[in-house]
């Protein structure tokens, strides 16, 4: 049979997923009568909730006796080492752009990656079905965006299919009018622009590890493709080991995909995709080969981190209340498990203390280990985010991001003074009848804690993309750290409602009556820059005395909710946040009113 692999590659919300969906639905891998929700990929929990594709995923179909094996990948930049790995398993990628938007910062990333592993790309504009649609001037983006990325001459012959994921119709023209229901077109452009993979059956076996999955009955299962040799259920076989050792061990069970089902087979060949059960400690990047014929492929080189954040055992007053898994032992258990299946992932533990040192690609990747722990019952807490500084030919240098922001033109001056306060250097600009979108490069210090600066100054109007590009001496500035003060609690107990409205003129409280709260915790943000020791736990006076205004009901102001994200960036240094399955607690890392004074009297004397 023959065999095409294909990787499905595109900024975040551009319509892979979507467009996977309508590839299933079109080749009639699912029945008549099977009930398939929409965005079927996206499988984890938090992926549908996000609407955000986290982890690359494997399915296949079947079209014109052509088995197609389709990775769907991240489209967001803190996931781009899901997008580096999946290179190695296709020989060509199916390149989505948004009809509209047009080629975005992490269009350029999954571009750039697919150059590098020298696989052939094809071009789906999606989203033709907008009203604001411009796919003429998107094919010139993309086309610029070839030669911007320096491809070769025969690339830039690349073909084009135009879509609408949403109504799983497709054609080769841009016009709309001449979309037709089914992908036929994009089913034909894979086939016949698309290599077919070595069949070098004969040859020694080579797998290499490239994703992982987890099964409770069979243990942890290698995924990637045959790059030569045929692999057979029940063999013994040796694996190349990342530190240099080989292992040997028996295959337990053997699978290759069809629809959204892993499908168990007796053998498979060079070029196919397969799952590969047996071996408890397999690792990204380890090669499978035959007993006496080791031959290790190259090694997958995947991007470096760059922020971190310390993650720390709970040590509130409050610890073991919510969560199952509280203990140092259980955590770093927990984090090392994250290390096996996501290698952009480092968790280093910080000597004679329960604490480690959690590094990622951003932001939102830490945030969704955090948010994945806390729903499966870890308790913890976690400081501000923090990028990581490199000395490179002796020169300390610190990563910087190239930003593309999208905000009504009303804004656009407010947008560009705030990034040209955190060092931002504004590369291109330009204006429609209401929207601006400006390009810059920044360090990514200065993106940390802006987000919700930014969509407060646009009335949540604006979007703002970024990815990682390089890493540039370091900047003399300080960014980051709020204006404003917190309202901290100098007592435990339970909030009352009397309280918090005699506190009301001093800032936005975070908390509702009734609620437990400890020393140290952080209740409220301030109005001025200094933070202020309150009481909230504090009850009217009971007296016999009658009041006038006895009657009179506390009418109190809604409480400010915040999100994990929300509460990342808020933080400032001194500062943490408590993750439990139920709650998300700021509070300050010495949680002893006096104490904390004490230290911050001591850090004021010596700036």
């Amino acid at each position: 049979m023959d065999i095409r692999n294909i990787a499905i590659i595109a900024h975040v919300d551009h319509g892979k997923t979507t467009l996977v969906d309508q590839l299933l639905k079109y080749s009639h891998t699912f029945r008549e009568n099977q009930q398939v929700k929409d965005r079927v990929m996206d499988s984890n929990d938090l992926e549908r909730e996000r609407g955000i594709t986290i982890l690359a995923k494997n399915t296949a179909i079947r079209y014109k006796d052509t088995k197609i094996n389709i990775l769907d990948t991240p489209g967001h930049a803190d996931f781009g080492g899901e997008v580096e790995r999946i290179m190695k398993m296709v020989d060509g990628v199916v390149l989505v752009v948004d009809a509209y938007e047009g080629t975005m910062p992490q269009t350029r990333f999954v571009l750039k990656k697919a150059f590098e592993a020298h696989v052939k790309p094809v071009v789906v504009i999606n989203k033709i079905d907008k009203p604001a649609a411009r796919p003429a001037e998107v094919l010139d983006e993309v086309l610029e965006l070839f030669i911007d990325l320096g491809c070769d001459e025969d690339e830039l012959d690349f073909p084009v299919c135009y879509t609408s994921a949403v109504y799983g119709t497709s054609s080769l023209s841009p016009d709309p009018a001449t979309q037709t229901e089914g992908m036929d077109c994009l089913y034909d452009m894979i086939l016949e622009n698309i290599p077919a993979p070595q069949m070098n059956k004969d040859l020694p076996l080579q797998v290499q590890a490239c994703l992982l999955d987890y099964n409770d009955f069979v243990g942890r299962i290698g995924i990637g493709r045959i790059k030569q040799g045929t692999i057979k259920n029940g063999s013994m076989v040796s694996c190349c080991r990342n530190d240099g050792s080989v292992k040997q061990f028996r295959i337990q069970k053997l699978f290759s995909y069809i629809g959204l089902d892993k499908v168990e087979v007796e053998e498979a060949y060079a070029g196919d995709i397969v799952a590969i059960s047996g071996l408890a400690d397999i690792f990204v990047g380890e090669t499978i080969c035959e007993v006496g014929k080791e031959m290790p492929l190259e090694k997958l080189h995947i991007s470096e981190p760059t922020v971190q954040m310390t993650f720390g055992t709970n040590t509130s007053p409050f610890v073991g209340r919510d969560g199952k898994s509280v203990t140092a032992t259980k955590i770093e258990e927990r984090l090392f498990r994250e290390v096996q299946k996501d290698v952009s992932l480092k968790v280093e533990r910080v000597a004679k203390s329960e604490e480690w040192v959690v590094s990622g690609r951003g932001e939102l990747h830490l945030g969704i280990l955090i948010e994945t722990m806390r729903r499966e019952g870890y308790e913890f807490q976690v400081s501000r985010p923090r990028v990581i500084i490199r000395e490179i030919d002796g020169v300390k240098c610190e990563p910087f991001e190239e930003v593309i922001v999208d905000a009504p033109s009303d804004t656009i001056g407010s947008v560009i003074e705030m990034l040209g306060n955190r060092r931002g250097t504004l590369v291109h600009m330009s204006n429609t009848e209401s929207q601006s979108r400006v390009l810059y490069h920044m360090p990514s210090r200065g993106l940390i804690g802006f987000n919700t600066e930014f969509m407060t100054l646009t009335k949540g109007y604006g979007i703002m993309n970024h990815s990682f590009l390089e890493y540039r001496p370091m900047e003399q500035f300080s960014v980051g750290e709020r204006t404003n003060g917190v309202l901290v609690s100098m007592a435990n107990g339970q909030s009352t409602a009397y309280s918090i409205g005699a506190l009301e003129d001093r800032g936005v409280m975070l908390i509702s009556p009734g609620e437990e709260i400890y020393e140290g915790m952080i209740v409220g943000i301030a109005n001025k820059d200094l933070d202020l020791a309150v009481n909230v736990v504090k009850a009217k006076q009971q007296t016999n005395t009658r009041s006038a205004t006895k009657d009179n009901t506390v009418v109190l102001k809604k409480p400010k909710v915040m999100s994990l994200e929300a509460c990342l960036e808020y933080i400032n240094e001194d500062e943490l946040v408590e993750v439990t399955p139920n709650h998300i607690r700021l509070r300050k890392k010495i949680l002893d009113t006096i104490e904390r004074k004490k230290f911050d009297s001591r850090k004021r004397q010596e700036a």
